[in-house]
């Protein structure tokens, strides 16, 4: 309780110091966070309690499992984060404000102590954050607001798993665990899509290996599916994301602009269409495609995977033993930001060349790729 108390008065002291008008967000921040921490409880105990109901148990000896499956066999780091648990009571423990200006695929940044600069801001109230993004819009930002499951404190705390990490399935569940330890491992401050990109990374052979080895083939076959109806749909926002990119360079008045892009929205609408039609795609997306698309729902899911290729690849290049791969990492973490990323493409075309050379095809350049949703 001291060292909560500690960081929560140096934290405010930063939000004052900072801007008088940020103040208010610290301050939803540091509450926010104290109260998830006062509902974690440990889960060992949790289970060991009669009170506790079956299916409740049942849902923490597997995150237990993942939890320790994440020490043993992905070489993730052995400490008390996801050892406890806590029912928030929301879907969401966050919600995410991303904004992005009108003609640009670029999200604006924010800055905070110890996380440093970010493409997105958060709110443990979803009023607050649809309260920022109608300012943001205002100003004329495409924004996005999105909940999020799970976050990291970066070891300053002993994260607790939430109810939020359990929802569609044991994939998701490990996914999340993996994904945000991956983030104590490597976390480069002021890089949002390095860091994303990383974790994703980790968390994609992570889920698989925990699949190959404890899942039924049922449920392998339902993930792979899930993994190649993502791909598809990836694909499609990589192919918008590159025209609207192509569009924002042109020379254009910015009425001009304005129509073009309403066109090329209107544009992938029918192509999203046509995907399903061709049964390339279901249904799982159109929810999501609903809400309508954006430059910044585009930039959201692209910090995530735009860099994931390149990391992919190193983890080849160190025949996928993960350690080595942390440790390449963390060395490529320490380079200026241009050396990071042109190492990252230098590594993805290496890997594909070789691949290319094996298999006898046509040499492909970097791809941007989206995800996750």
């Amino acid at each position: 309780m001291k060292k909560l108390l500690f960081i929560a008065v140096v934290l405010s002291g930063l939000g004052l110091l900072i801007a008088c008008s940020d103040a208010g967000y610290y301050v939803q921040g540091i509450t926010g966070h104290l109260g998830v921490m006062a509902k974690a409880r440990p889960i060992d105990v949790l289970v060991r309690n009669p009170q506790t109901a079956a299916e409740e148990r049942q849902r923490l000896v597997k995150a237990l499992e993942m939890r320790n499956f994440a020490v043993t066999e992905l070489g993730l780091l052995d400490n008390d984060s996801y050892r406890q648990y806590a029912d928030i009571g929301r879907p969401y423990v966050i919600w995410n404000v991303v904004a992005v200006p009108e003609f640009s695929l670029t999200p604006k940044q924010w800055c905070f102590p110890v996380a440093g600069c970010v493409s997105y801001r958060g709110y443990f109230d979803q009023a607050q954050a649809d309260a920022m993004a109608a300012r943001l819009q205002d100003e004329g930002f495409d924004v996005n607001v999105y909940g999020v499951p799970a976050y990291s404190t970066l070891r300053w705390f002993n994260d607790p798993i939430l109810n939020t990490f359990f929802t569609s399935s044991d994939a998701r569940l490990a996914g999340l665990l993996f994904h945000e330890l991956a983030h104590q491992v490597v976390y480069l401050s002021g890089d949002s899509a390095f860091n994303e990109a990383f974790a994703q990374t980790v968390e994609t052979v992570g889920v698989r290996r925990w699949l190959d080895e404890k899942a039924t083939a049922e449920e392998l076959r339902r993930h792979l599916d899930d993994e190649v109806q993502t791909a598809v749909f990836q694909a499609f926002l990589r192919e918008t994301r590159n025209l609207l990119s192509a569009l924002y360079h042109r020379p254009l008045a910015e009425l001009e602009l304005r129509r073009a892009k309403r066109e090329l929205f209107d544009q992938a609408g029918e192509r999203y269409a046509q995907l399903k039609q061709a049964g390339k795609l279901d249904d799982r997306y159109d929810a999501w495609i609903k809400r309508g698309l954006n430059n910044a729902r585009l930039a959201s899911v692209a910090t995530y995977r735009d860099l994931v290729p390149g990391f992919q690849a190193i983890l080849e290049q160190n025949q996928g033993n993960l350690r080595h791969f942390y440790n390449e990492v963390a060395k490529l973490s320490q380079l200026p930001e241009p050396q990071r990323y042109f190492q990252l493409k230098g590594k993805f075309q290496l890997a594909q060349h070789a691949r290319n050379q094996s298999a006898d095809v046509i040499d492909l350049p970097l791809p941007t790729e989206e995800g996750p949703l």
